[in-house]
């Protein structure tokens, strides 16, 4: 195998890694088992109001009209780092279709951020849970969790543990939310 392929995101960014198709020779990491289960019935729709990185505010709200994958995730979390490059192109591939992933980082201090981000640079928005209570709102605290919002903000799946996002398990329950009207 041609390590050095597998290497070019570190040396010359995640685009050019995902242009030069460099993703298609390596290897993948082992998945860990994940479940899929439906949002909780009569569970309220939580608030999501965070801010990313660089400060900019961020709401489900804002959001609306479009599909959205929330991943609540840890740079300690070795499923939810593996994971990190399949949503990466999950969103690079679907974002005219009216697509949003968000990375939800839970309680992490920006040092221990900016660290991971360095060795595994991440396109995605990244929103600071900094106290975790949209973790606990949103999910079991179980890492790495997403949630599958469709284009009128309402949750409708959460997987919780790592999934491969180009998979065709993941593509079972992102097209669905994706073949929706956008005129809402």
């Amino acid at each position: 195998m041609d390590t050095t392929r597998c290497n070019l995101s570190r040396r010359h960014g995640l685009r050019a890694w995902l242009a030069a198709g460099a993703w298609l020779a390596c290897p993948l990491p082992a998945r860990a088992a994940h479940v899929v289960r439906p949002w909780p019935a009569g569970k309220p729709t939580p608030a999501l109001s965070l801010t990313d990185l660089d400060g900019k505010a961020w709401t489900l709200a804002g959001l609306r009209g479009r599909v959205v994958v929330i991943n609540f995730w840890a740079s300690w979390c070795e499923p939810c780092r593996a994971e990190m490059p399949s949503l990466e192109l999950l969103a690079s591939r679907h974002e005219r279709a009216g697509l949003a992933v968000l990375a939800v980082n839970y309680q992490e201090a920006l040092p221990a951020i900016k660290r991971f981000l360095d060795v595994q640079p991440v396109l995605l928005p990244i929103l600071l849970d900094r106290d975790g209570a949209a973790a606990a709102a949103w999910t079991p605290r179980v890492f790495p969790a997403t949630v599958l919002v469709d284009r009128a903000g309402v949750p409708r799946t959460q997987v919780l543990g790592e999934l491969d996002w180009m998979a065709g398990a993941a593509r079972e329950l992102i097209d669905p939310l994706l073949a929706q009207p956008r005129t809402l």
